[in-house]
């Protein structure tokens, strides 16, 4: 961890993504912690980043959930520039992970005067993400969840989504390489998170607080896919000593893989949203690729 020296508020580059899901929220912490502010689209979000790059400002802070801090990253990832964030998502999976604050006053101060760490990030094909990329079921359940959420809100579509993809589970070919190793899979699901993640109920798929770090590979295969699915999921709750030996079951934590399809392209859930990839799909894992401001270590607030 480096420290940083206090920004000037009004020098800061504070963006904040209009159609995030407390915008107002965030945009009066923002005010109130003396932020000159600007609200955007999502469609203009990386145009008016880029210019702010070319315009030289070493510290960008960007309200909104973890795709608008996606964006941002892509564009700071493996540069000097500072990348500061108010979290404005539903889930704020990538501000949790990293110790910053949901409370949105709380996390606008430490924009300005927190300490600058190494923060890690995914790629599959060039693509950043944050937290987690998926292929199969996940699919599945982002699309239904998406179509209801509006509707029923986003818990309950959760809910409904995942009766959903239990029940129109389907398998695929999928080919693994991994260090010039192959490995051919009948899949119904694979996960990969940014960092080692947790293999138990309720908080699998979670990222391991100090865990290993890497891309964490898991793949569910079988010939039944929803009851193998079932099966897989009962063997990861007791836990990696059991999982390993579930023959439906298997994983991998490694810096880069290459995922090879029977079809030329396919959709990848990647932080919650779906994108649209031709294949082969390249992952790779990059080491402290962002400068990430966090809060201070406890003791020295």
């Amino acid at each position: 961890m480096t420290a940083a020296q206090p920004v000037q508020r009004s020098a800061l580059k504070a963006f904040l993504n209009a159609a995030c899901g407390n915008a107002e929220a965030a945009r009066e912490a923002l005010n109130t912690a003396g932020f000159d502010l600007e609200s955007i689209q999502p469609r203009e979000l990386e145009k008016r980043l880029k210019r702010a790059i070319d315009q030289g400002t070493n510290r960008i802070l960007v309200a909104g959930g973890d795709g608008t801090i996606a964006t941002a990253a892509a564009l700071v990832a493996n540069t000097n520039i500072e990348l500061a964030i108010l979290p404005g998502g539903t889930l704020n999976h990538f501000a949790r992970d990293h110790g910053i604050p949901t409370d949105l006053g709380k996390a606008a101060l430490i924009a300005a005067d927190g300490p600058v760490v190494g923060a890690d990030i995914g790629y599959v094909n060039d693509c950043v993400f944050l937290n987690t990329s998926s292929l199969g079921a996940y699919v599945t359940f982002v699309r239904e969840r998406e179509r209801l959420e509006k509707r029923f809100g986003y818990s309950i579509a959760s809910i409904i989504a995942f009766a959903k993809m239990m029940s129109e589970i389907r398998t695929f070919s999928v080919t693994l390489e991994v260090e010039g190793t192959k490995k051919t899979y009948r899949a119904s699901l694979v996960f990969i998170g940014v960092g080692e993640r947790e293999l138990k109920l309720p908080i699998l798929g979670n990222r391991v607080p100090n865990g290993r770090r890497g891309l964490h590979v898991m793949i569910v295969q079988g010939r039944k896919p929803a009851r193998l699915f079932a099966l897989a999921i009962a063997g990861i709750t007791k836990g990696r000593e059991q999982a390993d030996k579930d023959p439906e079951f298997d994983e991998f934590l490694v810096d880069s893989c290459r995922i090879d399809l029977t079809r030329p392209t396919a959709t990848v859930g990647l932080d919650g949203e779906l994108k649209r990839f031709r294949t082969p799909l390249d992952y790779r894992f990059e080491r402290d690729a962002l400068r990430l401001v966090v809060a201070p270590p406890e003791g020295d607030e």
